[in-house]
């Protein structure tokens, strides 16, 4: 973030010319001037949301704050991309007004077992471009100790090869999916059969993520 800081405040402060040269720079989203390499998560500017409907008459929200991931992408063959992410379960956040308990009780089996499975991990295994930036990845999923498939819709929003003031390459993406949480054996609360009273097996997923990548070269 402090590096974002230094970028904005010297195109603020910069000579015309300086400007016009910086907003060329970062204005360079050509996905195919990337360079092949390890790209590894921004945590400062990405998100990882999850929600479940809530006995049939509302959607309830929450997100995990700590999470890291790689990508080793070589952006002239994208389908040859290897996927490695880790989620910190203890870094589960509820936005909204809570329950006294609530977060410790999911936190602890039969839900979350944070401290027997620490991590929720997901690992690529398969990706097929669907758009010249568009692209369906399939995974494995791991969770409290199971390990389910997952298959994610992904956008590539936008990315550079680095400048004088960031000086490595970025990308960024947009990702959604879902899973039937019942597929892992995590199947507390569920609704009884024919009947939405409970949580819903299904789990929907939304992630922002922005990577850097290997250093500009000038």
């Amino acid at each position: 973030m402090i590096r974002q800081v230094l970028v904005a405040a010297a195109f603020l402060t910069a000579s015309p010319a300086m400007a016009q040269d910086m907003a060329m720079d970062l204005t360079k989203t050509d996905l195919s001037t990337l360079k092949a390499g390890t790209y590894t998560l921004d945590p400062s500017h990405s998100s990882l949301i999850f929600e479940v409907n809530h006995i049939g008459i509302s959607t309830f929200r929450a997100s995990f704050d700590s999470f890291n991931a790689t990508i080793e992408l070589d952006p002239a063959d994208p389908s040859t991309a290897q996927l490695t992410a880790r989620v910190d379960v203890a870094s589960l956040d509820i936005p909204t007004p809570e329950p006294e308990g609530f977060r410790a009780m999911l936190l602890a089996p039969p839900w979350f077992d944070v401290a027997g499975h620490p991590e929720i991990t997901l690992t690529s295994a398969a990706i097929r471009l669907t758009g010249e930036r568009a692209a369906e990845v399939e995974g494995a999923l791991t969770l409290n100790g199971t390990t389910a498939p997952v298959k994610l819709t992904v956008t590539a929003l936008g990315g550079w090869e680095g400048n004088q003031y960031d000086p490595n390459a970025r990308i960024g993406f947009h990702a959604e999916g879902s899973f039937m949480r019942s597929a892992l054996g995590f199947d507390v609360g569920l609704p009884p059969p024919g009947t939405t009273m409970g949580v819903s097996d299904e789990v929907r997923f939304s992630i922002d993520a922005e990577f850097t990548g290997p250093a500009w070269e000038g």
